[in-house]
């Protein structure tokens, strides 16, 4: 709930860091190559929000975060043919009642909802194509 974008930049900086060290450290790509991709998007979605907090926008990393999510599980539900419906099914729910979350406690516009929504799948979607 941090009303000013100035705010955002020296956590989503520190995050950044952080995933770095996480994917060039621990999940490497030799030993865990879906979740190697997963936080190397996470990273970039993160780069991409704390791009847009520096130019004054403000993202609903919440939106961010579950949305990516669900790409990367309806994608790990095709990498391991599962073809079990029911996870997919779920996180398009709970991204939708996040999203509706947000809106009702007045913590993001829809403008911001969307722009988060597109911020965390398009690096996952992109990582996708590498590790699927």
């Amino acid at each position: 709930m941090i009303p000013d974008t100035s705010q955002r930049i020296i956590p989503l900086t520190l995050l950044s860091f952080l995933l770095i060290l996480l994917v060039k450290r621990s999940i490497v790509i030799s030993r865990y190559p879906e979740l190697h991709f997963f936080f190397l998007g996470g990273l970039f979605s993160t780069i991409f929000a704390l791009i847009y907090a520096i130019f004054k926008i403000k993202v609903s990393l919440h939106m961010m975060a579950i949305s990516g999510l669900t790409v990367f599980i309806i994608g790990l539900n095709m990498h391991l043919q599962m073809h079990n419906p029911y996870w997919p099914a779920l996180l398009i729910l709970l991204t939708g009642i996040v999203a509706s979350s947000r809106l009702e406690m007045n913590a993001h516009t829809a403008k911001e909802l969307i722009i988060g929504f597109f911020v965390g799948i398009i690096p996952q979607i992109l990582f996708l194509y590498l590790w699927l």
